[in-house]
């Protein structure tokens, strides 16, 4: 089956006893371990547990098709649901999960943990239409997603969080879950039991190595600068950055220049605008900034929201590879702006 997103994390954290299998994928790897792990718990306190918890990897399955189902029909020893785990599982194994929901041996929860599998993905498809099974998407946070993981990871030690480090955050942290999680623990112990983080202590603490590779290429990209783009966007893919994750970024660089734009359109001088904004922009990129506020006006900025929101659409949906979609429309966007630059001159 398929699962609406705003239902997946009620789902993680209580299953439905009639579901069987669990294909938890995605490009976000720390967050297809994370719900591995959450959906492990449901079943078994201890996931480290030898009676309870086995893991499987996926090539085990490809030279031992029967080693699914024995393992979802075996009995624990000291009594007790059991929770098989499949890593690394792949289209290579479809026939084989195939072969378990013809018959559904035991009452072991079987969870799947997959790569990017795309929409074409037997595997993926398998788990889709079986009544039995759900599919589990992880891309990349969004937003909102994001703010989410913020506060409730804060909660957890007692640290609260003022609006702009959000902000900072959202723009800074990394794209897998599990790293971010990691840095907003150490962010906790560096604020203290019951502190408030400000905009300087998130500044002060957190940092993604990918966070100076992925600004260059965002005011590349809305600076007209082709071969910047080029260069940046293969820096950005050797780093593991997720296309989708560098969309997003864009788009939250172009929703500033939107705002700081209708503030100048208005009557405020650029500088003024500019510290309106949270987080404010770093102090060695204003320059930039700056003259890309003077490039961008009301439709165009549209028009490159239009086009990055079609692109991560279409990289969820259609299955085309997502680095050649991210790269199309970064230069369609690089277009726009050395076009509006000409124009200028």
């Amino acid at each position: 089956m398929k699962i609406q997103a705003s239902r997946i994390e009620q789902f993680v954290k209580s299953p439905d006893p009639a579901v069987r299998a669990v294909l938890v994928y995605g490009p976000d790897s720390g967050l297809v371990r994370e719900r591995i792990d959450v959906l492990t718990k449901t079943v078994s306190e201890d996931p480290g547990d030898p009676f309870l918890v086995v893991e499987i990897m996926g090539s085990a399955l490809r030279d031992d098709p029967a080693l699914l189902a024995d393992e979802a029909a075996a009995i624990a020893l000291m009594g007790g649901r059991r929770v098989v785990r499949i890593r690394d599982a792949a289209d290579s194994q479809a026939a084989v999960f195939k072969m378990f929901f013809e018959d559904l041996p035991g009452d072991a929860l079987v969870l799947a943990q997959g790569g990017d599998l795309s929409p074409r993905s037997a595997l993926r498809k398998l788990f889709e239409s079986e009544d039995a099974a759900i599919a589990l998407p992880c891309y990349a946070d969004d937003e909102r997603s994001l703010d989410a993981v913020i506060q409730d990871t804060l909660k957890q030690d007692n640290v609260s969080i003022t609006p702009d480090a959000v902000a900072y955050l959202q723009a800074n942290l990394g794209t897998d879950r599990g790293q971010t999680r990691s840095e907003l623990r150490k962010l906790a112990l560096y604020a203290g039991d019951g502190a408030q983080v400000t905009l300087d202590d998130a500044m002060a603490c957190v940092g993604d190595s990918s966070a100076l590779t992925l600004d260059t290429l965002i005011y590349a990209a809305a600076g007209g600068d082709a071969p910047g783009v080029d260069r940046a966007l293969a820096r950005s893919y050797q780093e593991g950055i997720n296309p989708v994750t560098i969309l997003r970024a864009v788009g939250r660089h172009m929703l500033r220049l939107q705002l700081v734009r209708a503030q100048v359109d208005s009557g405020k001088r650029t500088d003024d605008a500019m510290k309106s904004l949270r987080p404010p922009v770093f102090f060695k990129m204003k320059g930039p900034f700056s003259r890309q506020v003077s490039l961008w006006r009301g439709a165009a900025i549209a028009r490159a929201l239009t086009l990055i929101l079609d692109a991560e659409t279409q990289c969820k949906e259609t299955g085309m590879p997502m680095e050649a979609i991210c790269g199309r429309t970064l230069l369609q966007i690089g277009r726009l702006a050395a076009l509006r630059r000409n124009a200028a001159h």
